[in-house]
């Protein structure tokens, strides 16, 4: 058998990963370095109020409220009971979200963001036939978004990175985290640069416009998950895999309300973009965030990232203890991960938390009567797509080309950044890939969110493995039967050599031409370039720290079918709103009962629709059209009982909305799972949600538009409720009134006439109540500017 024929021309990657590294130029750090002398001493009075050890996010997150003796109490849960009031450091928004968000932001009428901001062109960006071709060709067809959002960048003073520069996630980890930082991002994978030991967090664009206007921002606080590292990863086995082994323990809802904070020695073992891989999944749980103790490999990815004064600052607030938990802290549970026990793990299909060991995956296929047979191989994306990823998977490569090996399958590539692309080109990561039959797409998205162009397998069922994060039917290549299962790179790209899904690299060989057989060595790849990272091209990077231009137009055209100016909803309870009910909501009639799993890809999915990100009207088309109606099980059907007909989700609600009744929906289990796109919530404006439970940033982003997200205290009065009965709350009024421990009930009115009340809870804070009252928050921050002006 052929063992790694390469022993003598060895890889220029087999060596330790933390050689000595070259420093780039540095950057201008003063809008990214943290106020640590003023988040020390905020620290200093939370010290004074709770008189006991902290975790590491309780450090963070606290350090940025707005009044600790107004939000904390010696006596009284915080965690989980307690709204916070917060000032966040710094936004970034990817270009689909961002449309939305700076159409409500500019109807504030500020002259500037209040906080640093970025917008990154990464979404809008088709995967078709390769990097060049893909870039010029989405340039063309998104000219109106990408001249929109450049204008509204100069207008406003927001940093705004062009088409091919790279994906949000790792061009914030690259340019602005920093450790013990608190930052937003419309995006539910901004959790991703928490590997660099800060609380980054996804959100909604309302919630991205309250730390824009300066309005304090509001979080429950979150429960903390603390998961001890110990031992350190061997052979095969990646960062992916521990996150993805944790998602099979703790499931897609295991950390709603949570924040995941990792210590133990199997921390520091970690490279700083590995652990930013561990932050990015911590959103397939549904977690807050996830952040680590500040340790010397970020300290090295500060400096080789041209942050060296960052990493200066960041040792002295370490030294005064604010970048990791206090001895003894409690943590509201604890897991326990031995690193040199873990093997390689995929995830799929359909859900992220399905995890399955590779020693194990074979028959896992075999057992499912599933096909042995890979169709495409796909890795990068904003999870995995760092130097150390693609160095590890060049070694693979490098393997395989020595003994005559090329993929069996498309294999494509796709980089984070275009840092990471001209680094990659230059150390001849690029031609090793390419060299096997690679394809390397454009510094975007791309097949992640279902921007991929694929042509083959249309309507068949197919198996691809991916080092992506999320897996949900459809979402890849817009094919429902296409099981999108989740690895790491490494394991990925050695799979491509077989072509089988039963393959496990780690025990088995590969046939050659030759007859002899080939087994792959356990990859080796280098964290950190030795020659220190290139840019590549600058034209896509933006000014740092722009002024605003006050003289700018922002560009949107009259006739736009992609951007929409938006109208502010209307409140429920005003005069004009012809509700009789006062202070209770008018009656609601029942559109329809969904039944299952309801993701942000089945309220508002995303592929073609991308393109209508920032025109309400346009995209509330697709609203829920691949749901699943629980009377009936049919997909993106839904009754109009009044006029007896039948339609698309989309169609009855209209029809609903033209004779001006407002109506409400039941669903299921941790409605809103996945991203933090608020169109799921926009698009639904005139609905009310009665729900088993709910996705964190899903129902605040439910909340910030004007809808009252209700969670059944008992969860079988779920299927008591059918399309076409009416809904009354009963106690709303009580509760917007003042009386903060009333009970919200709902009158339900079957189509028979019989009348029954159900009990339901909610999670709604004194602010929320308000822009309820108002039919947005962006109503509320109105109002109150017009007040103080």
């Amino acid at each position: 058998m052929l063992h790694r024929l390469r022993l003598q021309g060895r890889s220029p990657f087999a060596r330790r990963s933390f050689a000595t590294h070259s420093f780039p130029a540095e950057k201008d750090c003063f809008s990214i370095t943290p106020p640590y002398p003023a988040l020390l001493q905020k620290l200093q009075d939370v010290r004074n109020i709770l008189n006991r050890p902290l975790t590491l996010a309780e450090k963070i997150l606290y350090s940025h409220l707005v009044d600790p003796k107004k939000n904390l109490s010696p006596s009284g849960r915080i965690r989980g009971e307690t709204y916070l009031q917060l000032r966040p450091q710094r936004v970034a928004m990817q270009d689909a979200s961002a449309q939305m968000a700076l159409l409500q932001f500019m109807s504030a009428e500020l002259p500037q963001s209040a906080v640093p901001a970025s917008i990154h062109c990464d979404h809008l960006i088709q995967a078709v036939d390769g990097a060049e071709q893909d870039l010029k060709r989405s340039i063309v067809t998104n000219q109106e978004v990408f001249d929109f959002l450049e204008s509204a960048s100069r207008k406003y003073g927001i940093e705004f990175w062009r088409p091919g520069s790279g994906i949000i996630h790792q061009i914030v980890l690259e340019n602005y985290a920093a450790p013990g930082m608190l930052m937003l991002g419309t995006d539910s994978h901004t959790p991703n640069a928490g590997g660099l030991g800060l609380l980054a967090i996804g959100v909604g664009g309302a919630d991205a416009v309250d730390a824009m206007t300066g309005t304090p921002w509001e979080l429950k606080a979150p429960e903390i998950i603390g998961i001890r590292l110990t031992g350190q990863l061997n052979g095969w086995a990646t960062p992916k895999d521990l996150i993805l082994h944790l998602a099979g323990k703790l499931t897609v809802k295991g950390g709603t309300g949570r924040i995941l904070e990792y210590f133990g020695s199997g921390v520091f073992n970690q490279s700083c973009t590995g652990l930013a891989t561990i932050a990015n999944m911590g959103a397939e749980v549904g977690a807050t965030t996830s952040t680590f103790p500040y340790t010397p490999r970020m300290r090295d990815y500060l400096r080789a990232t041209g942050r060296a004064p960052v990493a200066v600052a960041a040792d002295a607030a370490a030294s005064h203890g604010y970048l990791n938990a206090d001895e003894g802290a409690e943590y509201d549970e604890v897991i326990e991960i031995n690193l040199s026990e873990l093997e390689p793990t995929i995830n799929g299909p359909f859900t992220p938390d399905l995890a399955t060991p590779l020693s194990k995956f074979g028959s896992f296929i075999k057992s499912q009567g599933w096909k042995d047979e890979l169709s495409a191989g796909l890795i990068g994306s904003c999870t995995n797509s760092s130097y150390e990823d693609m160095t590890r998977v060049a070694d693979l490569a490098r393997q395989a080309k020595a003994v005559g090996l090329h993929t069996k399958v498309p294999f494509l590539c796709t980089p984070g950044s275009e840092q990471i692309r001209a680094t990659m080109e230059r150390d001849n990561v690029t031609s090793s890939l390419e060299g096997v039959g690679a394809v390397v797409l454009a510094n975007a998205c791309g097949p992640c969110i279902g921007q991929w162009k694929r042509e083959d397998k249309k309507g068949e069922e197919n198996a691809i493995l991916t080092s992506f994060n999320r897996n949900f039917k459809s979402r890849n290549d817009g094919n429902g039967l296409t099981m999108n299962f989740l690895a790491s790179p490494t394991i990925v790209t050695a799979m491509a050599f077989s072509g089988k899904l039963s393959f496990n690299p780690m025990k088995d060989s590969l046939q050659l031409p030759s007859g002899e057989t080939f087994k792959f060595d356990p990859p080796q790849g280098q964290d950190l370039p030795s020659a220190g990272f290139t840019q590549g091209n600058k034209s896509f990077y933006p000014t740092p720290s722009p002024k605003p231009q006050s003289d700018i137009e922002v560009v949107i055209r009259k006739d736009s079918q992609r951007l929409e100016l938006l109208e502010p909803f209307a409140s429920h309870f005003n005069a004009s709103s012809g509700n009789s009910r006062g202070l209770e909501l008018p009656p609601l009639k029942v559109l329809l009962r969904v039944r299952g799993k309801c993701t942000t890809d089945h309220i508002s999915a995303a592929g073609p629709w991308l393109k209508y990100k920032g025109h309400l009207t346009n995209i509330s088309e697709n609203l829920l059209i691949t749901a699943i109606n629980d009377e009936g099980g049919e997909m993106n059907v839904a009754f109009d009982r009044d006029t007896n007909t039948k339609g698309t989700i989309p169609e009855i609600a209209k029809q609903f909305k033209s004779r001006n009744q407002p109506w409400a929906i039941i669903v299921d289990e941790n409605y809103g799972e996945g991203s933090a796109r608020e169109h799921a919530a926009l698009q639904p404006r005139m609905c009310h949600d009665s729900s088993r439970s709910f996705a964190r940033i899903h129902e605040t982003n439910l909340k910030k538009q004007g809808v009252l997200p209700l969670w059944f205290a008992d969860k079988g009065d779920y299927s008591r409720i059918e399309s076409g009965d009416i809904l009354e709350t009963i106690g709303l009024a009580d509760l917007l009134n003042g009386n903060f421990d009333a009970a919200i009930k709902i009158k339900v009115t079957k189509r028979n006439g019989d009348v029954f009340e159900i009990a339901t809870k909610h999670t709604m804070s004194a602010d929320q109540l308000k822009w309820l009252e108002a039919g947005s928050a962006l109503n509320y921050i109105r109002s109150r500017m017009s007040k103080a002006n």
